[in-house]
């Protein structure tokens, strides 16, 4: 019962609980694995649409003129790319080239910015940042535990918002808007992170519980279900999304997780640039590879992978893939290893026959 104490629970714990959500500790916080089925989560997700709890993410306020500037070196993307109603994802970078964290902002005036990180590493990040402020003129303010986040993810999204939120619909991927809910703010973002269209809302506390309700009674019961964390974890490893901590941390960089695209070289000096040029000019021996068994099995973080009987790395994520019926993981392998490469994954004193295929494994159309 302490430990129970101990664990954060987000504004919307009583509704998931009544719903029959089973809990797990997640970075501090007891969070939905799912309501009776990973599975069927998961395929609600892909087929109709789901709706997750994200209110464990740490949100953070940047606001000045100075904001953009502040932006441009803690960061690796150039928000040169990001004007008003825009969000941008980034890394943020240690000295060493290595991630510190993967974040999303979103600007919604030329001098405010919302940044939205993990859970895990929402101390660490606020301490980096404040560090890095120096004399610039803005300010930071953590609004964490006053707001909440949910998200609507799922090719039935849009259809299911036309009659709640029609202005979200014209929102382009990534794009973001300000309106209202309960006389509270609201803010709108069109960002998915499973691998399908998906909206995300950020909102106060105290009408969090209202707006999971509303969102809920918009869709037909098993077209549209409350997910937990499992489905959200099969659906980001199926569309090749990096979870910090598991595929991308402080000692690798986004050149070795194969996120060249968020590193924006001509926009000028960053923190961590350095690190990365001399990495893109003397390479690197590892770099992030999907795998896919072609036999029955499982695959799991931590798992060797074996190229003609000589270990070239191990998976930092795996599991089953639901819309591709076969086990996939993703890890570190050596950068030569050639797509299509047939290679053996270790699996409880198992070798199980795998190829390497490029990321992502499952994309619409594919």
């Amino acid at each position: 019962m302490g430990r129970e104490k101990m664990l954060k629970r987000t504004p919307l714990y009583e509704l998931q609980k009544r719903a029959g959500a089973k809990f797990v500790d997640f970075h501090g916080w007891e969070l939905p694995l799912h309501y009776g089925s990973i599975l069927q989560e998961h395929h609600a997700v892909r087929r109709g649409a789901g709706l997750f709890d994200i209110s464990h993410m740490g949100r953070f306020w940047i606001r000045g003129p100075g904001a953009f500037a502040f932006l441009q070196k803690t960061t690796s993307n150039d928000f040169r790319r990001a004007p008003v109603g825009r969000a941008l994802y980034t890394h943020l970078l240690n000295e060493r080239g290595g991630v510190m964290d993967d974040v999303v902002v979103f600007c919604l005036r030329q001098d405010v910015y919302g940044m939205v990180v993990n859970a895990g590493r929402r101390q660490v990040d606020w301490e980096w940042l404040r560090t890095h402020t120096g004399k610039a003129q803005m300010e930071l303010e953590d609004v964490s535990e006053e707001s909440a986040m949910l998200g609507l993810q799922g090719p039935s999204s849009p259809k299911l918002l036309e009659g709640f939120c029609p202005s979200a619909l014209a929102l382009k991927r990534f794009g973001v808007l300000q309106t209202q809910y309960d006389n509270q703010r609201l803010l709108v973002s069109r960002t998915g992170y499973t691998g399908e269209d998906g909206f995300e809302w950020i909102v106060s506390r105290s009408v969090a519980p209202s707006l999971w309700e509303r969102l809920l009674a918009l869709g037909e019961p098993g077209r549209l279900r409350p997910c937990g964390l499992g489905a959200r974890d099969t659906l980001r490893l199926e569309a090749g999304y990096l979870l910090y901590g598991a595929d991308i941390d402080e000692e690798h960089t986004p050149l070795e997780a194969g996120y060249d695209w968020v590193v924006r070289w001509d926009k000028g000096s960053f923190i961590g640039r350095e690190a990365l040029e001399r990495q893109r000019e003397n390479g690197f021996s590892k770099k992030i590879r999907g795998v896919k068994l072609l036999e029955k099995g499982v695959l799991h973080a931590g798992a060797s992978v074996l190229f003609q009987g000589k270990g070239v790395g191990k998976l930092t994520s795996g599991s089953f893939s639901p819309s591709l019926g076969v086990g996939i993981g993703m890890g570190y392998l050596e950068e030569k290893l050639p797509a299509g490469a047939r290679v053996e994954v270790e699996v409880r004193g198992r070798r199980l026959a795998a190829e390497v295929v490029p990321l992502p494994f499952y994309a619409k159309g594919k």
